[in-house]
């Protein structure tokens, strides 16, 4: 196994940690998205965000 071959073994095994930052980054906006959504679907439905801690 020359240089280039282990390099490339080596990559494929271990994500580059930007990857799982840049993965993580878009779960906490998902999430934020997510809030967002439902505190606007409840003062639709005429319940204040706070009610909704009540639930929880």
């Amino acid at each position: 196994m020359d240089k280039s071959e282990l390099l490339s073994t080596l990559d494929t095994e271990n994500p580059t940690p930007k990857t799982k930052s840049s993965k993580r980054r878009w779960r906490e906006i998902e999430a934020i998205r997510d809030r967002h959504q439902l505190k606007k679907e409840l003062r639709e439905l005429g319940m204040s965000p706070e009610d909704e801690l009540e639930f929880i």
